[in-house]
């Protein structure tokens, strides 16, 4: 990536509560995240089941729309808040921004042929010739090492990987510049996994797309991303440029993670670090650190005050963490 990093999007405070029906209590699915995604990054979201990443994901690109706080899109006449566009405006924005959805066999509906799934999106943004939609259509299976006659077909009639090449396929229809890649992966074969992130890194190269890849798989999010977001229980712990990230992580839950990745190397022993009990109920939040329920360097401060976002200089680049003792784990760092 170049040293010179434009932002696309900006996140400020972004909050998406849902209320439980019957109840007082609120499910803070995402309580007050900020985050800057840079125009031709791949910045991977990583955190377990459960923490908030597809809902993020989604009121990224305002699919669910948020409670609170601010999502700033830089399009070409300047930069709007996503959250006070109506419909009607959310609409012509979408062409900005697409989604690839985890599940590629329920994202088609089995009725329709692939070009009957891809079409309307171009009709709706002007695209009425169907001679000229089949071509777009055909050009862009193409583009995803599939046949063009493969249009004709029905979702029932592929693969897994195939259907998410149609998936892929059919978010590019409209020339976004944002891609938001829900767990894009995670239901294929490993084998088929490194095809498609393999064609997801070529499309972005040559179109020069920006992604937000969300995954619970950290191999995958280290092979693929640029920077990585570290998310617990609706909160971001650490960002970092991967390589930072993996080698010199900071907070002890991103720790914790990064010692459950497999070696494959029977010589190397990895220390692993346990993560004790379950993730609390996002209804009834842990107060100061969320994480210090299943922290093994939990000490009074970390119960009662909410560590801040930190930000240190390391290798010429930003690493973010939000950890009461970041400044100590920054300076045995330096030591090293």
């Amino acid at each position: 990536m170049s040293e010179k990093r434009n932002p696309i999007l900006t996140l400020r405070n972004m909050q998406v509560h849902f209320p439980v029906k019957g109840k007082k209590a609120v499910v803070k699915a995402v309580d007050g995240i900020d985050l800057v995604v840079y125009e031709g990054e791949t910045l991977g979201l990583v955190g377990e089941s459960g923490c908030g990443k597809t809902t993020l994901g989604k009121a990224t690109l305002q699919l669910i729309r948020p409670t609170g706080g601010e999502a700033i899109f830089e399009f070409a006449d300047g930069p709007q808040d996503l959250r006070k566009m109506s419909n009607k405006e959310l609409d012509k924005a979408r062409k900005e921004m697409q989604i690839v959805f985890q599940d590629p066999q329920s994202s088609l509906n089995p009725s329709f042929t692939i070009f009957q799934s891809m079409s309307d999106p171009l009709k709706k943004f002007g695209v009425k010739s169907k001679e000229e939609r089949r071509k777009i259509v055909g050009d862009l299976l193409e583009e995803v090492n599939m046949q063009r006659e493969y249009m004709d077909r029905y979702p029932t009639e592929f693969s897994g990987g195939q259907r998410q090449r149609i998936g892929i396929a059919r978010a590019l229809l409209i020339n976004p510049r944002l891609i938001v890649c829900d767990e894009a992966v995670s239901a294929l074969d490993v084998s088929i996994q490194a095809q498609v992130l393999n064609l997801l890194n070529k499309l972005k190269e040559e179109r020069g797309l920006t992604y937000i890849f969300i995954s619970h798989d950290l191999s995958v999010i280290e092979y693929i991303s640029d920077r990585v977001a570290v998310m617990y229980l609706g909160k971001i712990m650490e960002i970092a440029d991967a390589d930072a990230l993996y080698q010199e992580a900071m907070h002890p839950y991103t720790k914790a993670l990064l010692s459950a990745i497999p070696v494959a190397d029977i010589d190397h022993h990895k220390k692993r670090i346990l993560l004790e009990g379950d993730v609390p109920s996002p209804m009834n939040m842990p107060s100061g650190c969320r994480f210090h329920t299943r922290c093994s360097q939990c000490q009074q401060i970390c119960k009662e005050k909410v560590p801040e976002m930190k930000t240190y200089t390391i290798g010429g680049r930003e690493h973010m963490v939000a950890c009461h003792f970041s400044d100590e784990a920054y300076r045995n760092m330096e030591q090293q």
